[in-house]
C-alpha cells in the first residue's frame, strides 16, 4: 500500500499470458500492522535500525497508518488483514508473501482471505492514505 511500484506493464503482460504474480512485503516490514499505531515500541524492527528506519515513521506516515487502521476496523479487519486483502484484490496477484513470527500471527493474517472484496468507496478512502510516503526500500531496475 505504501509502495505501489511494479515494473512497467508487468501486470498487463502477466494477465495476457495467464501467469500470476507474487507480491512481497505487503505489510511494509510491519508498518501496516497495529505495532506502530502509537509510535515506535522498544525492541521493534524500527527501533533497531536497519532497513526499517525511524525516519519512515514520520508523523505524516503514522497518520496514514492510523487512517488505514480506521478503514480496516470499519471493514471488520485488522490493518494487516486489510493490507493483505488489498494486495490480493487484483486477480493477477496470485500470492502475497508475509512474514509471521508466530502461529497466531499467521492465523490472524490468513483471516484476510475471509474478506477480499472492496467497495469503490473503500478504495477511494484507502487511496487517500496509501501513498508512497518515501517508503521505497526495494525499487530499482530489474537488472540491478
Amino acid at each position: 500500500m505504501f509502495n505501489r511500484w511494479i515494473e512497467d506493464r508487468l501486470l498487463d503482460v502477466l494477465g495476457n499470458e495467464g501467469v500470476g504474480c507474487i507480491a512481497f512485503s505487503v505489510l511494509a516490514q510491519g508498518l501496516l500492522t497495529d505495532r506502530y499505531l502509537d509510535g515506535i515500541p522498544p525492541g521493534s524492527r524500527a527501533s533497531l535500525g536497519g532497513s526499517l528506519s525511524r525516519g519512515m515513521l514520520s508523523d505524516e506516515n503514522l497518520g496514514r497508518i492510523r487512517g488505514l487502521n480506521d478503514i480496516a476496523s470499519a471493514r471488520g479487519q485488522s490493518l494487516a488483514q486489510m493490507a493483505i486483502a488489498w494486495a490480493l484484490r487484483d486477480a493477477r496477484v496470485t500470492s502475497a508473501l508475509i512474514g509471521a513470527s508466530s502461529v497466531v500471527q499467521l492465523e490472524q493474517n490468513m483471516a484476510a482471505l475471509n474478506r477480499l472484496d472492496f467497495s469503490p468507496e473503500e478504495i477511494v478512502a484507502i487511496d487517500r492514505y496509501a501513498v508512497d510516503g518515501d517508503i521505497d526500500l526495494w525499487r530499482g531496475p530489474a537488472t540491478s
